[in-house]
């Protein structure tokens, strides 16, 4: 093969099953995130009985307060990952800054709700890496 061939194959346009499969898995993962965001809002909205009570915690706020937060991260999250389905640009770098902000949120209310905060961050964790691991020329 010549020079000129090898440059054809690489300006031409290769599937990236590695990358299409990443961004499917984290717009999966991100609106079942988004969906139990939801969830998890509504029941702190509700002032449901499955939450601790916790006294003297730093960032002490107001179970309703926690509950609108998730709510709204949970929408946007479901949102973008409609997005991230499409596999958009921008909605992998909402995909990225949403599920950091649901890793804070859930940091913040560890103590009202402590393994499902953990569960979510590791969650979120997955999600930011499998959309920061794919190329950008790969979407």
């Amino acid at each position: 093969m010549t020079a000129t061939h090898f440059g054809h194959m690489r300006s031409r346009k290769h599937s990236h099953p590695f990358a299409e499969g990443l961004t499917a898995f984290a717009a999966v993962m991100l609106m079942l995130a988004g969906i139990l965001g939801i969830c998890r809002g509504i029941m702190a909205i509700a002032e449901d009985e499955v939450f601790v009570s916790t006294r003297n915690y730093v960032f002490e706020f107001d179970l309703t307060g926690w509950g609108w937060v998730h709510l709204v991260l949970g929408a946007v999250a479901v949102l973008v990952s409609l997005g991230l389905f499409q596999a958009s640009l921008w909605a992998r770098i909402a995909g990225v800054a949403i599920a950091g902000l649901i890793v804070v949120a859930n940091f913040l209310s560890l103590p009202y709700y402590p393994v499902w905060s953990i569960v979510m961050i590791a969650f979120s964790a997955f999600i930011i890496w499998a959309l920061c691991v794919v190329k950008r020329d790969d979407s």
